[in-house]
């Protein structure tokens, strides 16, 4: 049962419908209009949550991940190599096309992360579950102030559902959500928006 509760939490509360919903969140917050929000959210979401995940699920089907959220850390360096391209485009384009500062930003402290996670693939496989909870409970916290901080309350239990499920050792899993957390923060006072 506990296996099962863990698995349930991992598979709802993984990286990409976590970025997906803060990606909403916060085009709702920065723009004018409903059109306005939409129009950001699609270009965000196909310049980021959208291929990735795309590109991933192709790889399953082809049967060179061995899942969606993939184990080993060879699996995992072509889709940090994907991301990394991704989120540098996904800046670029950002930029170019004069978005909401905090969505630039966003993608900012999104490609600083992923060259940092990268980087620290090759020697250990740090948690990109608790990763993504944390950055997401930091940004909306840092943006809505504390009406958002109850999405900290997620985090322990991504960090137990991994493991729980012992994909993680505990050291992984506060890895990942100090990191994230400290990338977020660090980019946006960076660019004064907090």
């Amino acid at each position: 049962m506990r296996q099962r509760i863990a698995r349930l939490i991992s598979n709802i509360l993984n990286p990409f419908l976590v970025s997906l919903i803060t990606i909403v969140l916060l085009v709702w917050h920065t723009t004018s209009s409903p059109a306005s929000a939409f129009k950001w959210a699609a270009i965000a979401l196909v310049l980021s949550v959208i291929p990735i995940f795309g590109f991933i699920i192709f790889l399953v089907w082809r049967k060179k991940l061995d899942s969606i959220f993939p184990e080993g850390q060879d699996q995992r360096k072509l889709i940090y190599i994907i991301a990394t391209v991704l989120a540098v485009i996904g800046c670029g384009v950002m930029w170019y096309l004069n978005a909401p500062e905090l969505l630039t930003f966003s993608f900012i402290a999104g490609l600083v992360a992923v060259i940092i996670f990268m980087a620290i693939n090759v020697y250990w496989k740090i948690s990109l579950h608790t990763a993504f909870i944390s950055a997401a409970a930091m940004v909306l916290t840092l943006i809505f102030g504390a009406k958002a901080a109850w999405v900290f309350v997620l985090l322990p239990l991504v960090a137990w559902s991994r493991l729980e499920l012992k994909l993680h050792t505990p050291a992984q899993v506060v890895a990942g959500a100090v990191l994230a957390a400290a990338i977020v923060t660090g980019v946006l006072r960076g660019f004064g928006v907090v």
